[in-house]
């Protein structure tokens, strides 16, 4: 059993990846709290999203700043956190003063593919309209894990699985 107390593991990527599926799959396994980073977008967030318009950087910043929070609280027990993380920056403040505990698995996959789970997902306030604007934004992180999303969940949490155990995750 890999062991991963002392980490926060960010799930990242565009909205329709995966991110609270492998995140919640991922947190069982390692036996982590799991945070949906959704769930602590502000309700004027959500309301913009959900009318079709893209939150800009300073939409984003308490946001970012709250689940920054988050993460310091459980940096000695280990957390999963699931959210979009599209820019370096937005990662920078995510990690401050945790840079040390954080592991970062991006997940990624072909436009058309993403594009086609968001217009068949029911029940979130995320068009699928949205995706445009979100995939112009990602800048792709340099020091992640970058995880297809093509096979099955199970198959990409055995990956990162063993992706965490040949980074050696702390103990």
């Amino acid at each position: 059993m890999i062991h991963t107390k002392k980490n926060i593991l960010f799930v990242i990527g565009v909205s329709g990846t995966g991110k609270s599926t492998i995140g919640k799959m991922l947190a069982e396994e390692l036996h982590l709290p799991f945070f949906e980073g959704d769930k602590y977008h502000s309700e004027a967030n959500i309301k913009k999203m959900a009318g079709g318009h893209p939150l800009n950087d300073g939409d984003r910043s308490e946001w970012l700043i709250t689940l920054n929070k988050l993460a310091l609280e459980h940096k000695e027990t280990g957390a999963i956190i699931a959210c979009s993380a599209l820019k370096e920056s937005y990662r920078k403040l995510l990690e401050g003063n945790i840079e040390q505990h954080v592991i970062w698995i991006s997940l990624e996959g072909s436009y058309g593919l993403i594009l086609e789970r968001l217009q068949n997902r029911k029940g979130h306030f995320m068009p699928a309209s949205l995706l445009q604007s979100q995939w112009d934004t990602f800048e792709p992180p340099k020091n992640a894990m970058k995880i297809s999303i093509e096979p099955s969940p199970r198959e990409i949490v055995l990956q990162i699985l063993k992706q965490l155990t040949q980074k050696g995750a702390r103990r």
